[in-house]
């Protein structure tokens, strides 16, 4: 399937309500007096003609005067569902502003209070008492352009836990920033909840939630389910690109085993977590000087996020010379036990890599015996950096960041779990802690921090620099899968746009304002090693570029033409 034709005038036969009523046509005022007397929309707008940029001004200063980000959030929801593609416009020429409102931090009370604000609907609910219809609710003629697809279970929402239906709003903001980023097209983007019940009892016994309210399908059952759905995907799409989010760390990394040579697909939250973590430290490497393989990397937060992060920074030392066994021992991977070592208990699969050897840290000086925490790591192990995804807030304590400032000069440090209020440590916090020298990437925005006289700006490192220009990418070269390989060349594409390239007190990463060009740079580099990977047709540079501008579609709208 091509990317849509986006030049002349659009036809349709809707018209009045219908037409006004459809958010990826209605112009609001902005129909012109020949399209309001050909669609009969006289009476039903006001008599002024306005333009998309009016729109915007007046849309923007209104969402402004709201006291709180989450009327903010519920507000550009409803604009979403209203007016597409002034959502759009307004939200591309407000990157910086708008992007945290739509996606994280503000996300996560919004599907916390999912109940309180649903009206219209988006996406597909499929709820496991209808699992004998997924393949007739899939089949509407409505999602016959779908190219991408993100689907939540609303199991682990972010670092907020089991949200059930609530979680729809993942898919939602995941896939507007797949748009506003990168550019694809609205009508290509389809966002899935899977509901198979909640273990929230705050869920279970509010009166007016919108999901299926039982306990929440486990075991055999729930992998069935799972099969059904990703048997109808395939059937109905055979070349969508689909991604998982914020499924449990029981299930994220298992279900992207079972089914990744199966279709086109990844988890974000291990694999594109791990690429801008990547990006980051590479961007990082420019200030400190210190080789990646030399670096000692503290992970706080083993899980299916934190193991993927270790797995990619493990490839990125050994393409970049260091043997691997080696470099394996650079990495001190804690979590709820403490520093993983050999011979623990419950070890996963992706933690296995990660183990210290006992013989390793048995001269270490310990606080307690029978633990081994993040200070003990930090006072024997002497990490360089430090990166949290584990949904703690505080998880990084003064007295371990404040040890490790005075064992490195520069210490890179990374606290990624959101929304904010779930951040390993404040920005403010690592900037006193270690008297301004750190090197800072947060999950979440955080306001830049002044500092001896000084402004520290934070990088928001977040997955937003990788995921868009992902899909962007494979949809581009029609990539059949996602490998390994392409995230780590979306993370390299990343770090090559750092300001740090060419200046030392420069940002880890571009400014979001700038995210729809990173997201074109991903895409071509993603796209590159799709070829080479050989999921993906050869085509040549010039080729590729105009196959990749295809799909970037702008916000703007176009004359319309009434056909019977």
């Amino acid at each position: 399937m091509d990317a849509p034709v986006l030049v002349g005038p659009i036809e349709t036969d809707r018209y009045g309500y219908d037409l006004v009523n459809s958010p990826m046509l209605n112009k609001g005022t902005a129909f012109t007096e020949d399209e309001r007397s050909q669609f009969r929309l006289h009476g039903l707008l006001p008599p002024h003609v306005g333009t998309l940029d009016e729109q915007v001004a007046r849309r923007l200063r209104f969402m402004r005067g709201f006291a709180t980000d989450f009327e903010r959030y519920a507000f550009l929801r409803e604009l979403q569902d209203s007016n597409e593609t002034l959502f759009y416009a307004l939200m591309v020429r407000n990157l910086e502003e708008v992007m945290p409102l739509v996606y994280t931090p503000t996300v996560g009370e919004g599907c916390q209070r999912f109940s309180e604000i649903w009206r219209k609907p988006r996406g597909v609910f499929l709820s496991y008492p209808n699992k004998h219809r997924i393949g007739d609710i899939l089949a509407d003629p409505r999602f016959d352009d779908v190219r991408v697809i993100v689907v939540s279970d609303g199991e682990r929402i972010l670092g907020l836990g089991d949200q059930g239906a609530g979680g729809m709003g993942i898919p939602i903001g995941k896939l507007s920033l797949y748009t506003g980023c990168a550019g694809i097209h609205p009508d290509q983007t389809l966002p899935v909840l899977l509901d198979v019940g909640t273990n929230n009892q705050e869920r279970l016994d509010n009166p007016i939630y919108v999901g299926w309210s039982h306990p929440r399908v486990t075991g055999a059952d729930y992998d069935d389910f799972i099969e059904a759905f990703v048997t109808a995907v395939c059937e109905r799409w055979p070349n969508v690109l689909l991604q998982w989010e914020d499924f449990s760390g029981a299930n994220a990394a298992r279900l992207l085993s079972r089914y990744r040579d199966r279709l086109c697909t990844f988890n974000d939250d291990i694999q594109g977590t791990a690429a801008v973590a990547a990006a980051a430290l590479m961007a990082a490497i420019n200030v400190t000087g210190t080789p990646l393989t030399q670096q000692r990397i503290a992970l706080v937060g083993a899980g299916s996020a934190g193991t993927g992060i270790a797995a990619l920074l493990l490839q990125a030392m050994v393409e970049a010379g260091a043997d691997e066994a080696e470099a394996r021992r650079r990495f001190y991977a804690i979590d709820r036990p403490g520093l993983l070592i050999e011979a623990m208990n419950d070890i996963t699969p992706g933690q296995a890599p990660f183990l210290q050897s006992r013989e390793a840290v048995a001269s270490w000086s310990l606080r307690r015996p029978d633990r081994i925490d993040l200070y003990d790591v930090v006072v024997n192990a002497k990490p360089t950096v430090l990166i949290g995804v584990s949904g703690q807030a505080g998880a990084f304590g003064e007295e371990a960041v404040r040890v490790m400032a005075a064992n490195v000069e520069r210490p890179v440090i990374f606290p990624l779990s959101n929304p904010t209020s779930r951040s390993e440590a404040t920005a403010e916090q690592l900037v006193a802690w270690t008297d301004g020298r750190a090197l800072i990437g947060t999950g979440s925005p955080f306001a830049p921090v002044q500092w001896n006289g000084r402004t520290i700006a934070i990088d928001q490192t977040n997955n937003s620099y990788i995921f868009p220009g992902i899909g962007l990418g494979v949809l581009a070269a029609r990539a059949r899968r996602v490998t390994e390989a392409m995230f780590m060349a979306a993370a390299k594409a990343v770090a090559h746009m750092s300001p740090t390239v060419s200046d030392k007190a420069g940002r880890l990463l571009p400014p979001v304002e700038e995210l729809r060009a990173v997201s074109v740079a991903v895409a071509e580099a993603v796209a590159r090693q799709a070829q080479a990977d050989g999921v993906a047709d050869l085509a040549d540079d010039l080729t590729l570029s105009d196959h990749i501008a295809a799909h970037v579609w702008e916000p703007r709208y176009r004359p319309y033409r009434r056909v019977e």
